[in-house]
């Protein structure tokens, strides 16, 4: 077990009225939002969906903005200055591709079945009780990960501001359950919007005050080799098979775990990430919407990359019990050294702001699966709209008051993106076998969506809880347990189904229109709206030009 995550008590910032004023006016225009937001709920779907109404670019930046969360922000410089360059690998291969699959492949079957939700279409693919499994391990899921964003924000400001944890959880929770519950997706899609810039400001200016005080990229990259070895400032350095690299994963779990297992199980089946594209106005803005997020989502890396990169070569042993910082300290170490007062306020803003926006998307999508998927669907049935709009509206009034009491599950994790990744192993990997099986073969029974979600679950859990905690098998990081874990409960899962499938019988043919690749419904057939067909908007086009953007970013990198 990891060492508990507390900033170092030295960071503490040295805030004025100035830094406070920025951040009041950030609060007061979230709240502003989410009443104007509130005049456009007139029905369940506006609350939920936005109406399916918004703009490919709306719903695209409050697409990538709902991933850059304390997770990204945090989790990602603590993942570079624990582990250096392979940071890219989270960004070029372990999300674009995912991404662009999300947007060409996966994206006409969700928005043209009108699903509300990512495990809706297991019940149309396979039956009820894949729905209800998935609904529940993903309503469990999302209170977890929103309570690792709220936890975060927790420690953050006690030790930069000097306020207690439970004001900070009290004031950053009151104001995500505000919006959310005034204004529904539409009012968190909005913020999400006004926080991407928000967490830009915060970050850009870290990353030129740390690269001036290190000397340049020279400097930086000088300075790591000569303290943790080349491979440190490499992507591929040492990752051959029985090789040793900072990372403790080779090139094959590299690609297959992270690469292919965790980041597709993320992207294509998250729900939080997926919820923004099905408020889309139509099916090309749909597509478009995880297509636009994927081309600010290639450089964002660097925005979190060198602030940890910095760190490490600030503090000798940065990480270390010896240095008295932890991985997580890595940006807030920064601002307190680097950042001068305004702008120590629009950073921490930036920062508030990115934990507001990983909360809210967690919250608002788990409000959408309970209502939809399991109160609506198995307990209250056949109500008028109005009543699960207010159900709703309670239901986040309960998640909220959850991810208070999970926030602190994430106490044992010095770095927080290992915990994030161990639950994405769990819980969005086996979801995502189902769901190409499902997609990809006819033949997958109805009865074989539940049997492969249960073992994909309980074989990554294993996996993890007792072949690596255990020492049974020798596995150096949690990253790498992870990447295996993810890789076991795919090839788990991926079993289950075609045994299950051999013994029971197919869904039959008209029932799988529009569900599995090769048929068509109706509404995939849906001809771009006037202006969406201009060739720089083909999703096609946007999707392999960030591929290719992302591959020939790892060219600098790679020796």
């Amino acid at each position: 077990m990891e060492t508990p995550t507390y900033l170092a008590a030295e960071l503490r910032l040295p805030t004025n009225w100035l830094d406070y004023t920025i951040l009041g006016i950030y609060f007061v225009v979230v709240l502003g939002i989410g009443f104007a937001a509130r005049r456009s709920v007139k029905t369940s779907l506006d609350f939920f969906l936005s109406g399916r109404s918004l703009p490919a670019w709306i719903t695209g930046l409050a697409f990538i903005s709902a991933n850059l969360a304390a997770t990204e922000i945090l989790g990602m410089a603590a993942n570079s200055a624990q582990y250096g360059v392979y940071t890219v690998h989270w960004y070029w291969i372990g999300a674009i591709p995912a991404m662009v699959f999300l947007g060409l492949v996966m994206m006409p079957f969700y928005y043209s079945s009108r699903v509300r939700s990512v495990p809706e279409m297991l019940l149309l693919r396979f039956d009820k009780w894949a729905h209800l499994l998935s609904s529940a391990l993903f309503a469990f899921a999302a209170i977890l990960i929103s309570g690792v964003n709220l936890y975060a924000l927790a420690i953050v400001v006690e030790a930069l501001l000097g306020w207690p944890q439970w004001v900070a959880i009290v004031v950053a929770g009151a104001f995500v359950l505000a919006y959310i519950t005034l204004g529904g997706l539409s009012s968190a899609i909005y913020n999400e919007v006004l926080q991407f810039f928000v967490i830009l400001a915060a970050l850009i200016p870290i990353v030129v005050l740390s690269l001036k005080k290190v000397g340049g990229w020279d400097g930086l990259t000088d300075t790591l080799t000569k303290a943790q070895g080349g491979d440190f400032t490499t992507a591929w350095g040492g990752t051959g098979i029985g090789s040793d690299n900072p990372l403790g994963a080779n090139w094959l779990t590299i690609v297959l775990g992270l690469g292919f297992v965790l980041s597709f199980g993320y992207w294509t089946t998250n729900f939080a990430e997926v919820q923004r594209a099905l408020s889309a106005k139509n099916l090309s803005a749909a597509q478009r919407t995880p297509l636009i997020a994927a081309y600010p989502k290639i450089f964002i890396v660097f925005l979190v990359m060198i602030p940890g990169l910095a760190a490490a070569a600030l503090i000798p042993g940065f990480g270390t019990e010896e240095s008295g910082y932890q991985y997580n300290d890595a940006i807030p170490y920064l601002m307190e050294q680097l950042l001068p007062n305004g702008v120590l306020g629009i950073a921490v803003t930036g920062l508030l702001a990115a934990f507001m926006a990983g909360m809210a998307a967690n919250v608002s999508s788990f409000n959408t699966v309970f209502t939809n998927d399991i109160w609506a669907r198995y307990v209250v049935k056949g109500r008028e709209d109005g009543y699960y709009v207010g159900f709703g509206r309670l239901i986040t009034v309960i998640g909220v008051c959850a991810s208070v009491g999970t926030a602190f599950l994430a106490s044992s994790f010095s770095n927080i993106m290992s915990y994030l990744q161990t639950l994405f192993s769990f819980f969005n990997v086996p979801m995502f076998v189902v769901f190409i099986v499902g997609m990809f073969w006819k033949r997958a029974s109805a009865k074989s969506g539940f049997w492969g979600l249960l073992a994909g679950t309980v074989a990554a859990m294993v996996n993890y809880f007792w072949i690596y905690k255990q020492g049974i098998v020798d596995i150096p990081t949690d990253q790498g347990a992870n990447f295996v874990s993810a890789i076991v409960g795919f090839v788990a899962g991926g079993v289950v189904m075609v045994a299950v499938s051999m013994f029971t019988a197919p869904k039959p043919a008209e029932e799988l229109q529009g569900l599995v690749y090769g048929t068509r419904s109706p509404g995939m057939s849906e001809a771009p709206a006037e202006g969406d067909d201009a060739w720089y908007r083909r999703p096609a086009l946007l999707g392999w030009g960030a591929i290719i953007l992302a591959a020939a970013c790892y060219i600098p990198f790679s020796f």
